[in-house]
């Protein structure tokens, strides 16, 4: 339910007055004639169920209440009344009718970007590179929640659908100028923290999993976007959801931003330092034993950064030539073990070379 107050003409009461006495979602009619100044006329409240709240409005400019007086909505949290509750004429599905001049109204109070706005972003911009550079999911999910993207994005939408070109290309130019401030944030914090030495251990080695997930997108980032756009088309009508639908669609903007300046400042294919890398997989034979050895610039899959010491010789003990890790096929010795086992021989086995122990 709504509650309207309209300032009306004194020549024009009469008339509204009529039109919404025979309405049955009206409620609540009450009239103060001469009361209202600024502009001067009568003032009209009333209550409209949400079901009807279209048509009666449209009523209202008909009239034109709109530009002759002024009209004022607000909604009905609780009401406690039979009479509202039983809602002569209302059927099931009244209460959650969109109100499009309440969804108008919000579009376009959405689509003003103040400074705060920008700096907004920003700092959604440098919360997110943080979380790429760590490896933070949570990160990630609190820059969405900071990013204020999503009132632009639908303003764009419904500019360019209801043909309004201001508004679209108002919001158009605020998100072009707003992500390039937030790539420009990431970028620098990067280049910062590379310059000081201070990525984590884990970028440096090239696992980056959250960034990975962002910068290759799939069939499955489609799906998700989406559904993002279907969700964000309901949540106009939703004002309760419309804040966590907003951080939903931040799932396609804000990280994005973010990991095109995180990769501009490391470099989108670079490898692991050559620290990390092997000089030659454990288990290939050298050159000096009869067969090629495996190429020692390869570097580390992810599963063999996590865990370096699986059928790899993770960092050799004393410097050796490239190439000559190499298992030693030397048997083990056979001895003989005293006790209720004398006499009973150990299995030859395969040792690897001390390099790799």
């Amino acid at each position: 339910m709504l509650h309207v107050r309209v300032v009306s003409p004194s020549d024009v009461t009469a008339e509204l007055v009529a039109v919404l006495v025979a309405d049955a979602g009206v409620l609540n009619l009450t009239v103060l004639p001469a009361s209202v100044r600024n502009p001067d006329g009568d003032a009209v409240l009333f209550d409209v169920v949400q079901g009807r709240a279209n048509e009666v409005i449209g009523r209202l400019r008909q009239l034109q209440l709109d530009r002759r007086g002024s009209i004022a909505l607000e909604p009905v949290a609780t009401s406690i009344s039979a009479a509202d509750q039983a809602g002569a004429g209302r059927s099931r599905f009244d209460d959650f009718a969109p109100v499009w001049e309440e969804v108008d109204a919000r579009i376009r109070a959405d689509g003003r970007f103040p400074p705060s706005w920008y700096g907004l972003l920003v700092i959604a911009g440098l919360i997110a590179a943080v979380g790429l550079l760590t490896n933070s999911q949570i990160l990630i999910v609190g820059a969405m929640v900071v990013g204020p993207e999503y009132g632009a994005i639908v303003a764009l939408a419904y500019g360019a659908v209801r043909g309004d070109s201001a508004l679209a290309l108002n919001s158009a130019v605020a998100l072009t100028a707003g992500f390039a401030l937030a790539v420009a944030g990431a970028l620098l914090l990067a280049l910062t923290v590379r310059a000081a030495g201070l990525e984590p251990k884990a970028f440096a080695l090239g696992v980056r999993p959250v960034s990975h997930l962002i910068n290759t997108p799939d069939w499955f980032s489609v799906i998700v976007a989406v559904l993002a756009g279907i969700v964000g088309v309901i949540s106009l009508t939703e004002v309760r959801a419309a804040t966590l639908i907003g951080v939903f669609i931040s799932v396609t903007t804000i990280p994005a931003a973010a990991d095109i300046g995180v990769s501009s400042a490391f470099g989108s294919g670079q490898e692991a330092p050559s620290a990390s890398r092997l000089n030659a997989r454990c288990g290939a034979t050298s050159p000096g034993h009869g067969a090629p050895a495996g190429p020692a610039s390869q570097p580390l899959g992810v599963a063999d950064r996590a865990v370096p010491a699986q059928g790899r010789c993770a960092a050799p003990r004393r410097s050796m030539p490239p190439g000559s890790c190499r298992p030693e096929a030397r048997p083990l010795r056979r001895r003989r073990r005293r006790g209720p086992t004398r006499g009973r021989r150990t299995w030859p086995g395969v040792r690897p070379h001390r390099s790799c122990r």
